[in-house]
């Protein structure tokens, strides 16, 4: 449990808010903790504390209970498939902090279902019966949102508030690491995220995987459909012939 309150780990409650801000940043992995206090210390990092404080002071109820809950669970030397969403669920007791991830016992969205399905057609995966990712993050799958924070009802409420500066940091992390990594990038948004990924480090040795958001509204679209796309099976071979362990979806 974390100084303050914030446990970085499975005892966060199925549903929740943050109630603290800043968390305590002892329980992140050092490299992690580094970046993301660097920009906490920076100019556009504290504008946003201090937009999130008045809100949180104001009452709002703003999701997850944990916006970091998503390095906490995936250290950076861990880091094998990132995995980009857009901003957290803004519905009670759906965020739990890790991209398309919900705690087990909330119903499993619909972008998620597609994930399943994708993953039932492509490796015959048993569609589980919760949709809490937590197995994955402790594989190495960073379930990493662009945007970290959201108020209740209001989608997209916090972007722009300097998230994506952090963010862009982290992926840039990843990709400066040494090591190769899958990066699926699903719809515009995720995909412009990961522009950066071949000038961070170069002749870049990681596999880059796009493909339409898994939402029902584009997952059968052309020209990338993301339902027939095959992307855990190709990350799965990539690790592989790269001598890492492959991921148990």
């Amino acid at each position: 449990m974390s100084q303050q309150g914030l446990p970085f780990d499975d005892e966060v409650p199925a549903a929740g808010h943050l109630t603290v801000w800043p968390p305590v940043l002892a329980d992140l992995a050092p490299a992690w903790r580094t970046l993301v206090a660097d920009f906490l210390d920076s100019d556009v990092g504290q504008r946003l504390s201090a937009r999130l404080a008045e809100r949180l002071a104001a009452g709002a109820v703003v999701y997850p209970p944990e916006p970091f809950r998503a390095l906490a669970l995936t250290p950076l030397d861990r880091v094998r498939v990132v995995i980009l969403g857009q901003d957290p669920y803004h519905g009670p007791g759906q965020a739990e902090g890790l991209s398309f991830s919900v705690p087990a016992g909330v119903r499993i969205p619909p972008s998620l279902r597609n994930m399943f399905k994708e993953l039932q057609q492509s490796l015959g995966v048993v569609t589980p019966p919760h949709g809490s990712l937590v197995h994955w993050a402790r594989q190495g799958v960073l379930l990493l949102n662009t945007c970290l924070t959201v108020e209740d009802g209001q989608p997209a409420s916090h972007a722009r508030w300097g998230w994506e500066v952090l963010t862009d940091a982290l992926v840039r992390a990843v990709a400066q690491n040494g090591q190769a990594v899958v990066f699926m990038l699903w719809g515009a948004h995720a995909q412009a995220k990961g522009d950066g990924i071949d000038a961070a480090c170069g002749t870049s040795p990681h596999l880059v995987l796009k493909a339409n958001h898994p939402s029902p509204l584009s997952a059968m679209r052309p020209p990338e459909p993301f339902l027939g796309c095959g992307h855990f099976a190709l990350a799965n071979d990539f690790l592989s012939r790269h001598a890492q362990k492959t991921i148990d979806w």
